[in-house]
């Protein structure tokens, strides 16, 4: 008999809402957002009670009100979210160690080894909802198959179906049988396969592509010339059904990055650079506490008018405290023109090596002045000499807590910004929102 694995998707159902359904027991029943109220802000999650009337995650709040003007919308709390997360991970690792995280509210789970002990796939996936919603009162949706690609996509089959009528409740637990896959597969929409976005939808669409199964009966060599060699090949094994992916206990952390909306526009360069300040000191924050530095630096600008723009620079060695990266930032900065309104700025870092060893104690050389330390030096010489006041950044922040110590530009004349207070978009705008 032939050895399958046994794949598992768990899904959490409008995580972020459903945790705050839990503090407000009074809103069930009415649809609920998760995002920036304000008229720049975005959906995070959306109720099954909201999606009836086509709100949507990352859709624009405006549009998410006029949708549904009835919706009632929560900023969330993502501090909450992410200690939750833990709570759902927990449980899962009571069935195997063999866990993917994808996000906070989702996760890839190898229970191969784990069916002599608690039953069969589909057994288990029943087994994860249901200590979910007793122990959490968290719902979740699982999908069970041979590879990650399917177990996915059962997942998501698997989920609460809003209708006009109401919200059927779904499978909560899909098995997708063995040898079973392309029957599954086949009569799909041809974006549900991983790579298939707008611009690779619209050529396929061309072709008189709709179907997974339509992609098929093209044949590899057409959807190569289609596409792409590589693109191609990747999108016909999906669609056969073939991934051979294994689970992966450890990720390689990629990148990392803050973004934020504001109220107004910024128009001019002073105020951005106060933001930046902002944005790095947390960037470079989390850098450290995964023990790492990074090589490139990326800038994201995104205009009153849509118009986003990135730009990214690699100093000469690898950076992990805030003054370096503001240093090498602003080269880029000088070169954006802020006059027509910026409403978005993000700051990344990625890249990562281990942090080269700081040779020296806040040694900033020349006369000490602050001129001195000011200009002239690289980005470096500030890596080196900031390295120490970095650790005790932060130590202080570990034993007070992540607000005790900040930059001073976080201070304005509205009072103290705190980072990620609205990370999908500011709320309703209020007088005295505006930036200094």
């Amino acid at each position: 008999m032939t050895e399958h694995r046994t794949i598992l998707h768990v899904d959490m159902d409008a995580f972020f809402v459903s945790v705050e359904m839990r503090r407000h027991p009074e809103l069930v029943g009415q649809p609920v957002v998760v995002g920036g109220a304000g008229s720049r802000g975005v959906v995070a999650a959306a109720n099954y009670e909201a999606r009836r009337y086509g709100v949507f995650s990352a859709m624009s709040s405006s549009k998410a009100r006029q949708l549904c003007p009835q919706a009632v919308f929560l900023s969330g709390d993502y501090a909450e979210y992410s200690k939750v997360s833990k709570q759902v991970h927990t449980i899962f690792g009571q069935y195997t160690p063999f866990i993917e995280p994808i996000a906070l509210d989702e996760a890839f789970l190898d229970v191969t080894g784990s069916t002599n002990l608690f039953g069969d796939g589909t057994a288990i996936g029943w087994k994860i909802k249901e200590q979910i919603q007793n122990e959490l009162e968290l719902p979740c949706s699982v999908g069970v198959a041979t590879s990650k690609f399917i177990a996915k996509l059962a997942s998501k089959k698997a989920k609460p179906i809003p209708t006009s009528g109401g919200i059927n409740a779904g499978h909560g637990v899909l098995l997708i049988v063995p040898g079973r896959e392309l029957v599954f597969l086949h009569p799909l929409p041809v974006q549900s396969l991983w790579g298939v976005g707008p611009a690779t939808l619209a050529k396929l669409d061309r072709l008189g592509v709709r179907l997974v199964g339509d992609l098929v009966a093209l044949g590899e060599d057409t959807l190569i010339r289609a596409v792409g060699k590589a693109h191609g090949r990747h999108l016909f094994a999906l669609a056969n059904g073939i991934d051979d992916r294994s689970v992966e206990t450890v990720r390689d952390l990629k990148s990392i990055g803050h973004e934020e909306t504001f109220s107004h526009d910024i128009t001019d360069r002073a105020a951005m650079r106060r933001e930046i300040v902002r944005l790095t000191d947390a960037v470079s924050s989390r850098l450290r506490a995964h023990e790492s530095a990074a090589r490139t630096l990326t800038l994201k600008i995104r205009y009153s008018n849509f118009e986003t723009i990135t730009r990214s620079i690699t100093p000469g060695s690898p950076l992990a405290s805030a003054p370096a990266m503001v240093k090498a930032l602003d080269s880029l900065l000088e070169k954006i023109d802020p006059t027509i309104g910026v409403r978005l700025i993000g700051v990344s870092v990625s890249g990562f090596v281990e942090p080269v060893e700081q040779l020296s104690l806040l040694n900033f050389g020349g006369d000490g002045s602050d001129q001195s330390v000011a200009e002239g030096r690289t980005t470096a010489d500030l890596e080196r000499d900031w390295s120490p006041a970095s650790q005790a950044v932060d130590e202080i922040r570990e034993k007070f807590g992540p607000d005790a110590i900040s930059p001073a530009s976080s201070i304005t004349a509205v009072g103290r910004r705190e980072l990620g207070q609205s990370p999908w978009g500011p709320g309703e705008e209020k007088p005295g929102d505006a930036l200094p």
